[in-house]
């Protein structure tokens, strides 16, 4: 079958066009498995866990294959390591404030200027504590100061928290050696990897950081964050949670009742994956997928920022567009015109892209784009198309060459 459709949003159409997805670094589109498996939650095994009948313990065996699943997806050492949240930035929210209970004042925490608010802000709240919270300067090119970080790594760093890949300009940013640098002062490392994810394979085991989030609704599936911890770590924090939640990983950091039509959703997304891919196992299949994923999308990348480096009003940011690895995600200005008014015209075209910082602020701030209305961005998925590529490429030309 073909991957476009198996996605009923493709379907859509503005002013009698097909609509041009590129809008998937806020969240992509889902396939019709997914939508299935959320539907079929609902009609089949609704219940809350740790009951003695049918759907309690369906819903139960369901979440536990679906945090395998994502252990294989990270390359984590087993299920134990995957828990569950409403999202990136409230599981970081939670796992800060854990994390900020065994610091003591004047403990250091490093953060980057280029990195997405939810990877920032709940570090920065503990300042509150008498944390010191250092910040990494990014450069000109959307890249991080790897000398201004070692240089502010020291003995009294705790954790670094930083971004796999950038959501603003697709920066693949160097996890292997900030994780040399922290085995050299003891500090946690923390990579938030919602860009990255779903672009390209991660494995948790050589990366060997401690904590790692993500969140499904950026690689084809619902709204849920996804924590991996390192196995044993968790159990080591003091989190929020009722005495009346298991008091061990993965469960001692999800508060409440999960999502688990949501859940069931997530598990269609890896198979999605998957199913792009071959091999003899699951972890062969989304090896393979993610790797088909990323030859279509950086193809399609090629094309896309060749035809906008051509067109005379616009100004691309970020690091070198053909140097890989990088993530399919171009982020631009226009000469004369607001970032708000250019996705304005491209939505009347029925082409999406957004405009703004994306949450990136620190890293707009920098550049100082915010007065202009940050950036317009434009990120390919495995739905995107040449004729995508193309079509938005003729109407930036009409408006903008």
């Amino acid at each position: 079958m073909n991957i476009r459709d198996q996605f009923p949003a493709l379907q859509r159409t503005i002013n009698g066009q097909p609509v041009v997805y590129l809008d998937g670094p806020a969240g992509t589109q889902v396939p019709q498995r997914v939508i299935d498996a959320v539907s079929n939650y609902y009609a089949t095994s609704n219940a809350n866990t740790h009951g003695r009948f049918a759907s309690s313990r369906q819903t139960g065996e369901l979440i536990r294959e679906v945090r395998k699943k994502l252990a294989v997806f990270l390359n984590a050492d087993n299920e134990n390591c995957i828990s569950f949240g409403q999202n990136m930035t409230t599981l970081n929210y939670s796992l800060s404030r854990a994390i900020g209970r065994v610091l003591r004042p004047g403990d250091e925490i490093l953060i980057t200027q280029l990195d997405h608010e939810a990877n920032r802000g709940p570090w920065l709240a503990l300042r509150e504590n008498g944390v010191v919270v250092r910040e990494v300067r990014m450069l000109s090119d959307g890249t991080l100061d790897y000398d201004d970080m070692a240089a502010k790594l020291n003995e009294r760093t705790r954790l670094v928290a930083m971004g796999y890949a950038s959501n603003l300009f697709g920066t693949v940013n160097d996890v292997f050696r900030v994780r040399e640098m922290t085995y050299r002062t003891g500090a946690w490392l923390l990579l938030d990897a919602v860009h990255a994810a779903p672009h390209m394979n991660i494995d948790v085991g050589s990366v060997d950081c401690d904590f790692l989030l993500c969140s499904a609704y950026k690689f084809y599936g619902p709204h849920v964050g996804i924590l991996y911890t390192r196995p044993g770590l968790l159990d080591s924090l003091p989190t929020d949670r009722l005495r009346t939640q298991e008091q061990h990983a993965p469960f001692s950091i999800e508060t409440g009742t999960l999502n688990h039509a949501a859940i069931a959703g997530v598990g269609a997304a890896i198979d999605f994956i998957a199913s792009l891919g071959n091999g003899p196992n699951l972890t062969a299949h989304l090896l393979t997928g993610m790797a088909n994923i990323l030859h279509h999308e950086k193809e399609l990348f090629h094309k896309l920022v060749s035809g906008l480096m051509n067109t005379l009003q616009v100004k691309l940011y970020g690091p070198p567009h053909d140097v890989w690895p990088r993530c399919p995600t171009v982020s631009f200005t226009v000469e004369g015109s607001m970032a708000s008014h250019v996705c304005q015209e491209l939505g009347e075209q029925g082409i999406f892209a957004w405009d703004g910082h994306f949450y990136a602020i620190r890293a707009a701030e920098v550049l100082g784009q915010i007065p202009f209305g940050g950036f317009v961005r434009m990120g390919l998925a495995a739905y995107c198309t040449h004729e995508d590529v193309e079509r938005t490429i003729e109407v930036m030309k009409k408006h903008y060459d």
